[in-house]
């Protein structure tokens, strides 16, 4: 079987206020992976739309990011597990 990686990307700029999960966790589509305060103040849950585990974690609570920054990847598990 072959596995897509897949970058996790800021979608705005801030501040890493918590990463959630860690490297080699399992992870379903649109589980919280990090919180990051925008710049204007709001807290902005990151998840992405696959399923699979967390290969690389490239950021740190504290660290500015924005949309360029990566965040990290997962490795897609390519299991269609039903969710909308």
């Amino acid at each position: 079987m072959i596995f897509k990686d897949e970058t996790i990307y800021s979608p705005c700029s801030g501040t890493v206020e918590k990463v959630v999960t860690k490297e080699n966790n399992h992870v379903y589509e649109w589980e919280k992976l990090f919180l990051v305060r925008a710049e204007n103040g709001a807290i902005v849950e990151i998840s992405f739309g696959i399923s699979g585990y967390v290969r690389s974690i490239y950021v740190k609570k504290g660290q500015k990011v924005d949309p360029q920054t990566k965040l990290g990847i997962i490795q897609d598990d390519l299991q269609i597990t039903g969710c909308d």
